[in-house]
This record gives C-alpha cells, structure tokens and sequence, in this order.
C-alpha cells in the first residue's frame, strides 16, 4: 500500500471514529479520542512523506474537514431522525394523590416533620406542612396540590 493511501484510509478512519462519537457514544469518549489520534498519525505521516510545509498543510486540511463535518452535521436532518422527539406527560402521582383537592381535610398520620403520611378522604397520602411541624394525628386541610405533591396546614 502506498503511503498515499495509507493518509487516505487514515483520513477516513479519523471520519468514521468522529461520525461514531456523534451518532453513537456522544460525548468525549474513546472515538473521539481515536479520531484525534488518527488525525495526529495523519499529520506525522505528512510531515515524513512531504516535508514540515506539507505537514501545516496537513494540519489545517485535516482542521478545516473536521470542522466542516461538524458544520454539515449540526445542518443536517441527520441529528434529527435519531433525536426523541416525544414529550413527557407523565407524572410519578398516583391515584390517590390525584383524587386529592384543596380544601379537603384529614389527618396526619405520622409526625409531619415537613413530609409525612396524612388521612385524607379515607386514602393514605405524603403530604408536606406548610405550617411547620405537626404531630401524629394533628387535624390538617390541603391548601395546594400539585401533580406528586400534596401541600397542607394544620386546621
């Protein structure tokens, strides 16, 4: 193999290397490292093949293609056909938390140490004081709730 081609395949692989850690393993990882590597290799084999002028020549054409891949990446509809594109709507809440709206009463069933167990509607939820510490089986009223969590005062 010729030293051309040899420049050639290691141009190539330094590509391929890059294109995995955008597609593949995002992030800095081994590929990248890899692409650097060949992209230095690249440039030493200029540099011996053509001379130290080659070699800068190198270094910047080398620069400039990764660069432009890049560029072409980020334009491109690659990124988009593997991106997630659904929205989350889900919540943690169940059912019980749900079914509870402000105004209702109940009563802790554990020392609200800001989160604990409270009775409210006859369903055990977690809750949170508002109004401080509260003791086990102290009256309390839901002021807020939103989605998971559930906000009372004492009543």
């Amino acid at each position: 193999m010729s030293l051309t081609l040899l420049i050639v395949f290691i141009v190539l692989l330094a590509l391929m290397f890059y294109a995995i850690e955008a597609f593949v393993t995002p992030g800095i990882g081994v590929a990248s490292v890899l692409g650097t590597a060949c992209v230095v290799v690249d440039c030493i084999l200029v540099y011996f093949a053509a001379g130290p002028l080659m070699a800068v020549l190198a270094v910047l054409a080398s620069t400039a293609l990764v660069l432009l891949f890049f560029w072409w990446l980020s334009r491109s509809k690659a990124l988009d056909r593997v991106s997630l594109h659904a929205a989350i709507d889900s919540t943690a809440a169940t059912a019980e938390q749900l079914s509870v709206r402000p105004g209702d009463e109940g009563v802790a069933l554990t020392r609200l140490a800001l989160i604990g167990n409270a009775r409210i509607g006859g369903k055990t939820v977690e809750v949170k004081s508002v109004s401080g510490f509260l003791d086990e089986g102290a009256p309390v009223v839901v002021t807020e709730v939103r989605d998971a969590l559930i906000l009372v005062r004492r009543r």
